[in-house]
């Protein structure tokens, strides 16, 4: 899952359809801002936090923005603006978060994350591998919560209402040091195999550049 790889096709019947910003702007702010858990922002489209950081997506225009000082500036961000265009055309009510996590094996479209789609958690294993206490404090600048799983474990908030959960377990003398992610079940009503793919490989480069 490197940073730089392109997001692979593929994945949801409805993917064609909520893959561009038209879908998005027939859909009015309001109702947008009830489903997503986004805000209605004074200047236009929609707020949210990526990451701990401000977010301001733009439908009609079809862009993402990010703050720089008091204004906003266009976010060259394509792994989340894939991402953005199916959450907001996907999202249909509040998802509730309740329920054990599952992870990509246990979701309808599990078969998506083999081969070259596989969640390849490489990069931060030889980062953060032989330091948990650095991974721990990565993840804490990126506004994730600890969880009592694993050696260490963080629950991140890329999208309201989407967490994604990154275990690690460190090296012993039996086992490498690994890495696996967990996810609300309720994942799949708002992002396909594809976007969920671009979601997870963000938050693996926010934790490797050390900000969202």
């Amino acid at each position: 899952m490197s940073p730089q790889r392109t997001p692979p096709a593929g994945g949801g019947d409805a993917a064609p359809a909520c893959g561009i910003w038209e879908a998005v702007r027939r859909r009015a702010l309001p109702e947008l801002a009830a489903a997503t858990g986004f805000t209605p922002h004074a200047d236009g489209g929609l707020s949210f936090p990526f990451l701990g950081e401000p977010r301001r997506v733009d439908p009609t225009a079809g862009r993402l923005l990010r703050p720089r000082g008091a204004a906003w500036e266009p976010a060259a961000d394509p792994l989340l603006e894939l991402v953005l265009r199916q959450y907001l055309c996907r999202a249909r009510r509040p998802l509730p978060e309740n329920g054990p996590p599952v992870g990509v094996r246990d979701l309808r479209e599990g078969h998506f994350f083999r081969g070259p789609h596989a969640l390849d958690f490489g990069p931060l294993l030889a980062r953060y591998g032989a330091d948990p206490e650095g991974f721990a404090a990565t993840a804490r600048r990126l506004a994730a919560e600890p969880v009592a799983l694993a050696d260490r474990a963080f629950r991140f908030r890329p999208l309201p209402r989407v967490p994604i959960t990154l275990l690690l377990w460190t090296a012993d003398e039996e086992f490498p040091a690994r890495m696996t992610a967990l996810f609300a079940r309720t994942i799949e009503e708002v992002l396909p195999a594809d976007a969920i793919w671009a979601l997870v490989s963000r938050t693996v480069r926010a934790l490797l550049d050390g900000r969202p």
